[in-house]
């Protein structure tokens, strides 16, 4: 009964979310310049250069570094032109 609780649970939280983690590193690491991220805060920015484990955003004028890990996904409010 134990184990088909776990196959369950398994099933039902454990793999969806690495499935999910998975996309995410996938993203990540195929950003590239000109991409439009919204970062883990909420911030919107435009990646200007991607080296190892930072990203080089610019919001609005400014410039910001922020790791890799803290951008968390594509702007959904931006079009593709294609």
């Amino acid at each position: 009964m134990f184990g088909l609780i776990f196959v369950v649970m398994y099933f039902m939280m454990i793999r969806p979310q690495q499935k999910r983690e998975k996309a995410l590193k996938a993203y990540r690491n195929s950003l590239k310049k000109g991409d439009e991220v919204i970062t883990r805060g909420g911030i919107f920015g435009k990646v200007l250069d991607v080296k190892d484990d930072v990203v080089l955003l610019e919001i609005g004028s400014v410039k910001v570094k922020v790791e890799l890990a803290a951008v968390s996904a594509a702007n959904p409010t931006k079009k593709d032109k294609a």
